[in-house]
């Protein structure tokens, strides 16, 4: 009996020395990813490769786009479940997340041809965009939780042994005007750019279609979770602004009144909600 426990306590010692290595490293490479980014966006890439660009930048676009989807998605995380723990879902998408960018950052092919090349005056004013599109996005991450978007909140709350508190769904700030402050925000870094290359136009047009594509699948995500406190919020707000048709404009209101069948906490103070787990 004794072997037995000490076997135990030798496998929970290594699983925690595991999920500390895991959890600090997937922080590490999430700043990494950060720092690539800003730079990879603001200036273009640095590979000097030009042989098949269009179909290696098409590949290299889809698949940061598809591996987010697929990761977001409630039926491909109930399934990954079954081998990820549940403090490490996030910090296990963060790092799926971050290696599909930086395979993109260093592998990206670049064309010759431009669209536009500014200079002086304009493409500073190009560039205060740009930076403040980051701006807008940290505090739009802000405003929901950067931890939860790179893994720490809910590694944080393993680290002390602590339950994971329920994650508000937030109505105050930007949210109070949009549905979609994050992905409107990332939309300003990829437009704003003072060289508007034929390789950047394809980056731009891939990953704007996803965003597009993304919001709708949020709202839907949200809607089935919330239920008609989320979709009495979407026919308050639109999802874009000057969005006045489709999906990502305001909702029709609802033809009848529906009973919440979800245990949810309402802060009127704050404008927040406490989602359920």
């Amino acid at each position: 009996m004794e072997g037995i426990a000490v076997k135990k306590d030798t496998l929970s010692y290594l699983r925690r020395i595991g999920g500390l290595v895991f959890g600090f490293g997937n922080q590490f490479l999430f700043l990494i990813t950060v720092w690539y980014l800003f730079w990879f966006l603001r200036d273009g890439s640095l590979n000097e490769k030009h042989d098949y660009w269009m179909i290696v930048d098409i590949g290299l676009a889809t698949i940061f786009a598809v591996t987010h989807s697929l990761l977001l998605a409630p039926w491909f995380r109930r399934r990954l479940g079954k081998w990820i723990p549940a403090p490490f879902y996030d910090s296990f998408f963060c790092t799926v997340t971050c290696i599909s960018l930086l395979l993109l950052f260093f592998q990206w092919r670049t064309s010759s041809f431009h669209f536009w090349s500014l200079s002086g005056w304009p493409a500073f004013g190009i560039h205060l965009c740009f930076y403040g599109s980051w701006i807008a996005l940290l505090y739009s991450l802000a405003l929901t939780g950067l931890g939860y978007q790179n893994g720490w909140t809910p590694f944080y709350y393993w680290l002390r042994n602590q339950k994971l508190p329920r994650r508000e769904f937030v109505t105050r700030g930007a949210y109070k005007y949009l549905r979609h402050p994050v992905y409107l925000s990332f939309l300003g870094l990829i437009w704003f750019t003072p060289r508007m290359s034929l390789d950047h136009a394809v980056l731009t047009a891939v990953w704007s279609f996803y965003i597009f594509i993304g919001s709708v699948l949020k709202d839907q995500r949200l809607s089935q979770l919330i239920g008609p406190l989320y979709r009495k919020y979407s026919e308050k707000v639109p999802g874009y602004p000057f969005m006045l048709l489709g999906p990502l404009a305001r909702w029709k209101p609802m033809g009848r009144e529906e009973h919440y069948t979800l245990p949810i906490q309402v802060d009127r103070k704050n404008e927040t909600v406490a989602l359920p787990k």
